[in-house]
């Protein structure tokens, strides 16, 4: 039987009395109260972070009806009550220190009128510390405090390093009041897109048991296959569920499962249309300035690795790129490794939806005025082998490129920059492109399988005349070799840019 989808739908208590479809995480709520008290869970926006905060309200407050047939259900005690306070910054004003701080306190002063206290403090963390105390007192059970959005105002802000760094001490002070109180709580949980250092922002509160990565809770927020399969089964005929995989699943937290973005999944099955649902809800500048701040480029992004210090190396100071790429979605864990000194990730991107628009995205900021190529153009060019229409149009995309951008841009000089306009245009037009493919025989710019087809492309830079020597080294190190035994024909792409053109020229193909 279909149900209403519960698309934008933040509380649990809405959910359930409106029959909505509903994946049951309350697993992760009874491991979480069994297995700890102070927690921290970094996830990307528009994941389920803020449901999840809201079905953990309604367990504590002892709601007992929203959760019948639930897995929970039969494991709680129901007889208590316990008070919670929850702070939600996911909206609001936070444009200056002042604005925060009344945000701060307005919802302190909502908090404190339901439960009858009266306020002995005017400074924030002596009016919370005061409030966990009284209910303390007041209900005789100890208190549960959500803190949602905690990082909302501090990366509102950071167009501004001074009124970020502002925003960021107030909101320490104010979380470190939770440890203080540790007699008088239950539990705590914190929730954000961003996993700032503990030094910046947590050193007051040190206590925290960061469940990120942890494999235990891996899919506390997000969709699986079996998700799919059981929940929405009525939503799925006539769907394409190989093309569903493919642009909406692949996030990773070390679960061993790969999970769906459920805001994707939601608005997908009401549109019925394959888009970028969530990647459209914002626009990355923040994250395409640091990117060309710290000349990273697009032929770098699927396949960077970091550990675990880089992946929370992130402050109002320091945006270490892998942590910003990481933690606000545009990059997933691919696979672990551990060669004696902890832990070592490689990243890629999600999925379709993810690469193709994020390099959309990319390529706006190189050639403003110019759209990504056509898939539909690109995919009959490649499946014709038109080698001379190929050569056409990617001499046409660096035609488009303004002569200011290369003179402002010192990576514009490299052969990996070239690869990476090539590889934005063909990702942003949904191709099946991989930069620098692995072999043991070394790594190729491009390989890009079409058609049943493979094509392996090589860039040059030439001071002089061309040379031959993309073509050469694909010949030379023979990194057909591993696309071989598939059984596919492969391509062979060599391409030359003229330094001082800023162009093609030299395209030379031959088969594999």
């Amino acid at each position: 039987m279909r149900r209403k989808l519960p698309l934008g739908i933040q509380t649990f208590r809405k959910i359930r009395e409106q029959n909505c479809y509903y994946v049951d995480k309350t697993p992760y709520l009874a491991r979480l109260v069994e297995e700890g008290t102070h927690y921290f869970l970094s996830r990307p926006r528009r994941f389920g972070k803020s449901l999840f905060v809201d079905t953990l309200k309604e367990l504590f407050e002892g709601n007992e009806p929203l959760f019948r047939g639930l897995a929970i259900h039969d494991r709680w005690d129901w007889s208590i009550r316990r008070p919670v306070i929850r702070f939600d910054f996911g909206g609001g004003n936070y444009d200056t220190p002042e604005l925060l701080r009344e945000g701060v306190l307005e919802q302190l002063t909502e908090i404190e009128s339901a439960a009858g206290v009266t306020p002995r403090h005017r400074t924030a963390p002596g009016r919370l510390r005061d409030l966990i105390r009284a209910l303390r007192e007041d209900s005789g059970q100890r208190v549960v405090v959500l803190v949602d959005e905690y990082d909302k105002p501090i990366l509102d802000a950071l167009d501004d390093p001074e009124r970020a760094k502002t925003h960021r001490d107030f909101l320490r002070g104010f979380y470190g009041t939770v440890k203080s109180a540790d007699a008088h709580l239950e539990l705590s949980f914190f929730t954000g897109v961003s996993k700032f250092t503990r030094v910046s922002l947590f050193s007051d509160l040190n206590n925290l048991t960061d469940i990120t990565l942890d494999p235990r809770f891996a899919n506390v927020c997000g969709y699986t296959e079996n998700d799919l399969d059981a929940v929405f089964a009525p939503e799925l005929p006539g769907l394409d569920r190989e093309r569903i995989r493919e642009w909406y699943n692949g996030y990773n937290w070390l679960g061993g499962e790969r999970v769906y973005n459920p805001y994707d999944v939601l608005l997908f099955f009401t549109t019925r249309k394959f888009k970028a649902h969530w990647f459209g809800t914002a626009t990355p500048r923040f994250l395409i300035a640091a990117l060309r701040r710290h000349g990273i480029l697009s032929v770098d992004l699927d396949g960077m690795t970091a550990d675990d210090d880089l992946l929370s190396a992130f402050d109002v100071e320091e945006t270490a790129p892998e942590a910003v790429l990481f933690q606000s979605g545009y990059l997933t864990i691919v696979d672990e490794k551990d060669e004696g000194d902890g832990p070592v990730y490689r990243l890629g991107y999600p999925n379709r939806e993810v690469r193709q628009s994020l390099n959309r995205q990319l390529l706006r900021a190189v050639t403003p005025a110019r759209r990504p190529l056509s898939g539909a153009r690109l995919r009959e060019l490649f499946a014709a082998n038109d080698f001379a229409g190929l050569e056409a149009l990617f001499r046409s995309c660096f035609d488009a490129i303004p002569y200011e951008w290369h003179t402002r841009n010192a990576i514009a000089r490299y052969e990996g920059y070239y690869a990476s306009v090539l590889y934005s245009h063909l990702a942003a037009a949904g191709m099946d492109v991989a930069a620098e493919d692995s072999s043991n025989r070394g790594r190729v710019d491009l390989a890009v399988r079409c058609g049943g087809q493979v094509y392996l492309f090589e860039c040059k830079v030439t001071e002089q005349e061309p040379s031959g020597a993309a073509l050469a080294q694909l010949r030379e190190r023979d990194y057909a070799a591993k696309y071989r035994a598939s059984g596919r024909p492969v391509h062979l792409i060599g391409i030359e840019f003229s330094r001082e053109t800023r162009n093609i020229v030299a395209f030379e193909t031959a088969p594999a």
